[in-house]
């Protein structure tokens, strides 16, 4: 049986003064989303598209919740087959390709998981669950661009 879960967001945006409108001659893309019972999250666009490069933009909380989303969907894995997970981290990219006429979108993601886990005999196992959790990964499965996996694993005694 599937399940519904509903997830709401407050996002607000407003113009900036005429004086600083006319001194700019662009439009200030600062904005910031309200969760309810989290703190605010200041966004604006990346660096390239003339945002605020202090602030997170769209594209970062993509690929933050791919990567994310991913290391949930592996720890469950791993929990599942009883493997030990140490640490892990992932220095993840995502590939932006933008037209000639303004539009873009995400061509692909590259995770680079590096795990350690306490037992060397489950290595294999533990690398072969990457696949595994990108099958169970909510944001993957949501994405029309794929998701690549260069995962390694070592024991904490290597």
């Amino acid at each position: 049986m599937s399940s519904n879960h509903i997830f709401k967001i407050d996002l607000k945006w407003a113009a900036k003064s005429d004086i600083e409108l006319a001194n700019h001659r662009r439009i200030v893309k600062n904005h910031s989303i309200k969760i309810a019972g989290k703190p605010d999250l200041n966004v604006s666009a990346a660096k390239a598209f003339k945002g605020d490069p202090d602030l997170y933009n769209p594209e970062d909380l993509l690929l933050s919740s791919l990567a994310s989303c991913h290391m949930m969907s592996y720890l469950y894995c791993c929990e599942k087959e009883k493997i030990e997970v140490l640490s892990y981290s992932d220095d993840a990219e995502a590939i932006l390709e933008v037209n000639t006429e303004g539009s873009g979108r995400i061509a692909k993601v590259v995770l680079n998981p590096k795990v350690i886990i306490s037992e060397a005999n489950q290595i294999d196992l533990a690398l072969s669950l990457h696949t595994k959790a990108n099958q169970l990964c909510f944001i993957a499965n949501s994405c029309n661009f794929p998701v690549e996996h260069y995962p390694t694993c070592i024991t904490d005694h290597e």
